[in-house]
């Protein structure tokens, strides 16, 4: 009878004997999600899935959505936009423009980046909507979400003003900035500009609020968010060495709380994991037992090189099995997938490898598969004998 068969994964364990669960980081913000891009490995998550008043880190969404209208050709940089006097009319954070105004695509997007200027969003926001409003906008703003995977985002304005039924989740947050970073480079560089200054008419908000920038840890992004109800917030992204880390947290009482947890953050996730080769193209990892075959076993393979990020305190092994159903019948095509490895590291997601026969097994000869048949069934007359006993 064919079942599960589950094997240690010998050479997995010798090889990352010296890994354990890094030091989990524990942040007051309310929420908070921590992914590292190259690998897709969550490195934390608290309340990720909450929704929540995301403030003006949901203008995101917004500049998301102009980019795609700009690749699209629905938009150009340097095409000028008029500003209404629902646009004019918010306060916060603002370019200062007023209704004598015709800005270019270009100018806005630098000004809701580093200015985090509602206006801006607002003049964005009628340009695109069906029907010419911000309320239309933010309802393509929804959809869009939910067709991104943003399941927890809903929007009832383009910038982030409070308002009932604006919300987001730190995870969407997140999964939100990354699209921007991969579809958008040319656009990306505009996030780690630390100044613009629109016309002379806002000397006092010319400078990105963003915390990270400057401090030479690799930070290049995104976006900043506050108000009353939402604590301060951050969308943050670093590289180094090749590593890309992308956060989002929310919650938070202080300028300086959210300047310290976000540094905190990036260093823990840098200096924390490591990203380790754990499993070789093509070198055996387990091998499978064969029915019938010529051989009585195949190796099991991977057939790319596997690189994991790992935590780098030393103390005791992570835990992996390899899983597949057997044994297996006879014959086995070079290439076949045959099994799964599933690696544990304690504190961390697990990932699955699939493994595929290293070579090909052909049918045994007629006299061994007499032989085999005949040794199963004088094993399974002598277990019934002595169960008679």
């Amino acid at each position: 009878m064919l079942s599960p068969l589950r094997l240690l994964a010998g050479a997995l364990l010798i090889w990352m004997h010296s890994t354990v669960a890094a030091v989990a980081f524990d942040t007051p913000a309310r929420a908070a999600f921590v992914l590292d891009q190259s690998t897709g490995t969550v490195l934390l998550s608290k309340n990720a899935d909450e929704s929540l008043p995301p403030a003006s880190m949901s203008k995101l969404m917004t500049l998301y959505m102009a980019f795609e209208a700009i690749r699209d050709g629905r938009l150009t940089l340097d095409e000028r936009l008029p500003v209404s006097s629902h646009a004019m009319s918010y306060g916060g954070s603002t370019m200062f423009l007023d209704t004598t105004d015709r800005v270019s695509v270009e100018d806005l997007i630098r000004g809701i980046i580093v200015l985090s200027g509602n206006d801006a969003c607002a003049v964005i926001a009628e340009a695109l909507s069906p029907n010419g409003t911000e309320a239309g906008f933010a309802q393509l703003m929804t959809q869009r979400a939910q067709q991104l995977g943003m399941t927890n985002s809903t929007f009832a304005n383009s910038n982030g003003w409070p308002a009932p039924g604006h919300r987001m989740s730190m995870r969407d947050l997140v999964l939100l900035a990354n699209n921007i970073i991969t579809e958008f480079p040319e656009f990306y560089e505009m996030f780690s500009e630390r100044r613009f200054e629109f016309d002379g008419r806002a000397p006092q908000n010319v400078a990105n609020r963003n915390p990270l920038l400057g401090l030479g840890i690799g930070a290049d992004g995104l976006k900043t968010g506050h108000t009353q109800e939402a604590g301060y917030g951050l969308v943050g992204s670093a590289v180094q060495n090749g590593r890309r880390v992308i956060f989002a947290i929310t919650g938070l009482d202080s300028t300086s709380a959210r300047a310290e947890q976000s540094e905190a953050i990036v260093n823990w996730a840098f200096r924390q994991f490591a990203e380790k080769t754990v499993v070789t193209k093509d070198k055996k990892v387990a091998e499978a037992q064969i029915w019938m075959g010529a051989e009585t076993s195949v190796d099991l393979v991977s057939n790319e090189d596997v690189r994991l990020l790992l935590p780098v305190a030393s103390v005791k092994p992570v835990e992996s099995e390899v899983i597949y159903t057997g044994p297996i019948q006879a014959p086995v095509n070079k290439g076949d997938r045959l099994a799964e490895l599933i690696i544990r590291p304690e504190g961390l997601p697990e990932h699955r490898v699939p493994l595929y026969a290293a070579s090909d097994v052909g049918n045994a000869g007629f006299i061994s598969r007499v032989s085999t048949v005949g040794s199963v069934l004088f094993k399974r007359l002598s277990s019934d004998t002595q169960g008679a006993m």
